[in-house]
């Protein structure tokens, strides 16, 4: 099989480095520095005080130079996603499956409109990986699980043949039951963590030492899973205690990558994340009001 990731930061990097290892064939879409140097050295992931490198099969900022593949792994920022799935289209053929590993719950539905719905399908990354230097990715902490399915859930031998390589690969992909469920479960915990280390500048320990900070990403918890309900997904409230719990053995050094991005400099993708709890909940009526403070405190830097 043939793979691409387009995007090629953290979760792309990471898949793109275990495939290629894993003796698969791997495009990686990537530009700038960070191109070169996978270019030139090979992609390398910095994990629990390792180093590994891999010379992936392609790499290139040329998508049409690719040619068709099996699947592609989309890990842009949501602002960019249109474009992206655009610029995807000369690798994709009849049977290719393109799997987004976004922040958000909307991705696979934009994707939709733009490319043919039968070659989309959903992902869910729960890892906490960076670009630290050009072509090298950094994980915080060992914990990965990367969640793949059809938008419909139905169990397809593309989706099965999938998930039996990232495991083979070392790439934990267990089975979902409902890959709604999981990707709005990611967004209550992400919209909160996202927005609450980004705006407070902060990390995770710093979040459970502070009652105060521990108050406000509760609310988050609480308003994105409102919404949640809101649109049919069957969250319940047991979602919302197990996402505060997850935390609590989490790295306490960890921070989204949306604080990395502010500390960066870089543009923020809160429109997605905090600030889709606001717009989403404002849209169906409901109030979020955290949320939109969070949101509000961080649309100065949301252009970088």
């Amino acid at each position: 099989m043939k793979f691409a990731t387009f995007g090629t930061g953290g979760i792309g990097g990471f898949l793109g480095l275990k495939l290629s290892q894993g003796g698969f064939k791997v495009a990686t879409i990537a530009r700038g520095e960070h191109l070169r140097v996978i270019k030139d050295k090979g992609l390398s992931l910095i994990s629990d005080g390792h180093e590994h490198t891999a010379k992936p099969w392609m790499a290139t900022e040329n998508v049409e130079s690719v040619g068709p593949v099996d699947v592609i792994f989309l890990g842009v920022k949501g602002d960019n996603l249109r474009d992206a799935a655009e610029k995807c289209k000369p690798m994709v053929q009849e049977h290719t499956i393109v799997i987004p590993f976004l922040n958000g719950v909307e991705a696979s539905s934009i994707i939709s409109n733009i490319l043919n719905p039968k070659n989309v399908g959903s992902g869910v990354a729960y890892i906490s990986a960076t670009i630290s230097k050009p072509g090298t990715i950094t994980q915080t902490g060992a914990n990965q699980k990367f969640l793949i399915a059809e938008t419909d859930n139905k169990l397809t031998k593309r989706i099965t043949t999938l998930r039996q390589i990232l495991n083979k690969c070392n790439v934990s992909s267990p089975a979902t039951k409902d890959i709604q469920v999981d990707l709005w479960s990611k967004f209550i915990f992400f919209s909160a963590l996202s927005g609450i280390t980004a705006a407070a500048r902060c990390n995770i320990g710093d979040i459970l030492d502070n009652p105060e900070l521990s108050k406000l990403f509760k609310g988050v918890i609480t308003e994105a899973a409102e919404l949640a309900r809101a649109s049919n997904i069957p969250v319940d409230i047991q979602v919302e205690i197990n996402t505060w719990d997850f935390i609590q053995n989490l790295p306490r050094e960890m921070r989204a990558s949306t604080a990395i991005d502010l500390e960066k400099g870089n543009p923020l993708e809160i429109n997605w994340t905090i600030g889709a709890v606001s717009r989403m909940s404002e849209a169906l009526g409901i109030t979020a009001p955290i949320s939109q403070a969070i949101y509000s405190l961080l649309t100065p830097f949301k252009n970088g």
